[in-house]
C-alpha cells in the first residue's frame, strides 16, 4: 500500500517493519512465508507421494475505506482502548494499565465460542495518523499486529478521511487456526464496522457512506 509523501516524515519506519495498522470490505490474505502451489507435487519413485502443504496459521486482513469523519475523529475512537469492551465485538474487558500521550498498555479479554482468552496489547499512538497495537505474550497468539492509519480524504469535503486497517496474527493452536478459516474474515469486517458505528454515535451522521477504496482504486480522492 503506497503512502502519500507526507507520511514519510510523520510515521517512523518501525511501524511498518512487519509485513501484512468499521460495514467495511477488504482483502483476506493467508500467508506463511512460503510459496503455496495450486496443485500438489507428485514424486515418482517406487510409489507416488503427495506433498501436502502445512496448515497455515498466519492470517492477515487489509481494508481501505473513505469515511465521512475527520482523521481526528477516527483517531479518538480507535485510540480509546479502555472503552473497547463497550463497542468492539467479542471484547469482554479492556483495562488500560499504563498510558502516555504516545503509548498505552492494556489487558484485553476476547470471548466468542469456543475462545475466551486474555492478552496484553502494547499500543503506539501518533495523533491523528496512526494507532498500532501489538500482542506478544498472549496464550492465544504467537503474535498479533493491528494497524490503523488515517490520511486526508476528499479535497471538497474536509470532514472525511481515508482509513487503512490491517490485522495480522498467528495462532499458537492448530485448532484455532483451522477455526479461523471459518470466522476470521467476518470478525475483521465486523470490527471495522464497529469503529465506524461508534464514530457515528459520538459525532453524529457522517458526511458520506463508507467507500471501499480497494475497489474504487483511489479515484474518489481526486474530486
Amino acid at each position: 500500500m503506497v503512502l502519500s509523501k507526507n507520511w514519510t516524515s510523520i510515521v517512523p519506519k518501525i511501524l511498518f517493519s512487519k509485513p501484512g495498522v468499521s460495514s467495511f470490505q477488504g482483502h483476506y490474505i493467508n500467508r506463511n512465508g512460503e510459496v503455496i502451489y495450486n496443485q500438489c507435487q507428485v514424486y515418482l519413485q517406487r510409489r507416488k507421494f503427495i506433498n501436502i502443504p502445512k496448515p497455515v496459521r498466519t492470517r492477515e486482513y487489509c481494508g481501505r475505506q473513505l469515511v465521512g469523519y475527520t482523521m481526528e475523529q477516527m483517531f479518538e475512537v480507535v485510540s480509546d482502548v479502555e472503552n473497547y469492551y463497550k463497542f468492539v465485538p467479542w471484547c469482554k474487558k479492556s483495562i488500560v494499565l499504563k498510558k502516555t500521550p504516545d503509548f498505552l498498555k492494556a489487558d484485553l479479554i476476547v470471548g466468542f465460542p469456543p475462545i475466551n482468552e486474555s492478552y496484553t496489547s502494547n499500543v503506539t499512538l501518533i495523533k491523528p495518523h496512526v494507532v498500532k497495537a501489538e500482542c506478544l505474550d498472549g496464550k492465544l497468539f504467537h503474535h498479533m499486529l493491528t494497524l490503523w492509519r488515517f490520511s486526508p480524504g476528499l479535497k471538497r469535503e474536509q470532514q472525511s478521511c481515508v482509513v487503512d486497517f490491517q490485522i495480522t496474527f498467528e495462532f499458537k493452536s492448530a485448532f484455532h487456526s483451522q477455526l479461523s478459516n471459518l470466522f476470521f474474515d467476518q470478525v475483521a469486517r465486523q470490527m471495522e464496522g464497529a469503529f465506524i458505528k461508534e464514530a457515528r454515535r459520538r459525532n453524529g451522521p457522517p458526511t458520506m457512506e463508507p467507500r471501499n477504496m480497494l475497489i474504487n482504486n483511489n479515484h474518489d480522492l481526486k474530486s
